[in-house]
């Protein structure tokens, strides 16, 4: 018998998910994160990338425009 690993309640969000929210093209999601401009990633064993909801909406609060 297998036991799951705890789970932390913490969404992960796939790179589709993000690129779908902001309407932007997955090259564009890569060209920001090459700059250091996209949101804290976490890359899996298979190449495919992941945010943390709470990163995701961190990064997003920090780009409103305060003026």
């Amino acid at each position: 018998m297998t036991t799951a690993l705890p789970r932390s309640g913490e969404e992960k969000l796939t790179l589709a998910e993000i690129c779908k929210d902001l309407k932007i093209a997955r090259s564009t999601f890569y060209d920001w994160r090459a700059k250091g401009r996209a949101p804290r990633c976490i890359k899996l064993p298979n190449g495919d990338i992941r945010v943390r909801r709470s990163v995701y909406e961190h990064w997003l609060d920090n780009r409103e425009d305060r003026t």
